[in-house]
């Protein structure tokens, strides 16, 4: 049986996992976030070290701004003020604070 084919995002997601995974105790991927029946969005990743909450958003390309957006609402839907949250460029590589 075939395994389905990746998307480049997904591909993008995984690979960021398998960068960060030895820093932390667990790693959730692709997170639903869902209010009564409807979909608010998903977290790429959301990795926890300890109490530390770690909130990751992953883009093909540097839209940061994006990125950014979608993070803030998911912080304050969850109400979580103290996690971290960054963004995860796949086409640079390049990872950074938001």
């Amino acid at each position: 049986m075939k395994t389905p084919k990746l998307s480049k995002h997904d591909r993008y997601v995984l690979e960021l996992r398998n960068k960060i995974k030895d820093d932390y105790d667990s790693i959730s991927v692709n997170v639903p976030l869902k209010h009564s029946k409807r979909s608010l969005g998903e977290i790429d990743i959301m990795a926890q070290k300890g109490n530390r909450l770690d909130l990751y958003e992953v883009k093909c390309s540097y839209r940061i701004l994006k990125a950014k957006k979608q993070l803030n609402r998911i912080k304050k839907y969850l109400n979580l003020k103290n996690a971290r949250s960054y963004f995860y460029c796949g086409n640079s590589k390049l990872l950074v604070v938001v």
